[in-house]
């Protein structure tokens, strides 16, 4: 995998651009002046990532990825990411048949759901998984493959389905991990 050199990434135009961001050359990043990215975060190949998107320190976001913020934005705070294909929309097409769909319509024939997403410190969503306009991924949260989170969760729980449940309680253990992490800095 081939990332953007340090220039490259200045030339983007990031509306921020923290320290050791990492972006595969093959990633494509629309919207970059509506885009922060905090430090030690990586983009990994044909990731697509457009609208507002602000990422936190220690992102990761694996291949495949399409994170769509749209006007309203999605929120990663530090240490979250997403694993292999996730799909995470702070914006969608009303589905009922009341209204056209598509952007090739103008908005005066849509009625699109437009809504905040965050995610926050420390949620891992995995494999596959969609997250829809709206949701708050509460801190520690983590989402099993192939997931539908529809509904915004409560900290600290492991949460997988369609749509996503409540499945355990997720460990803390990891805050003592991220203590001695930071105190490297």
């Amino acid at each position: 995998m081939a990332y953007l050199t340090e220039n490259e990434l200045k030339k983007k135009g990031f509306k921020h651009l923290g320290k050791n961001v990492r972006i595969s050359e093959d990633a494509r990043i629309y919207n970059p002046e509506l885009i922060s990215i905090a430090d030690n975060t990586r983009i990994d190949d044909f990731c697509v990532i457009s609208g507002l998107v602000s990422f936190g320190r220690n992102v990761h976001i694996a291949p495949q990825c399409l994170v769509a913020g749209g006007e309203k934005g999605i929120t990663f705070s530090d240490f979250s990411g997403l694993a292999y294909q996730c799909q995470v929309f702070a914006q969608s097409d009303d589905y009922s048949g009341r209204t056209l769909t598509n952007p090739t319509v103008s908005a005066d024939f849509k009625a699109e759901k437009k809504a905040p997403i965050v995610l926050g410190r420390h949620v891992i969503v995995g494999a596959g998984s969609l997250i829809f306009p709206g949701v708050t991924v509460a801190e520690g949260c983590s989402v099993g493959a192939l997931s539908l989170v529809n509904r915004s969760t409560d900290s600290w729980g492991i949460y997988a389905g369609n749509p996503a449940k409540r499945v355990k309680e997720r460990e803390k253990s990891l805050l003592e991990l991220e203590q001695s992490y930071l105190s490297k800095d």
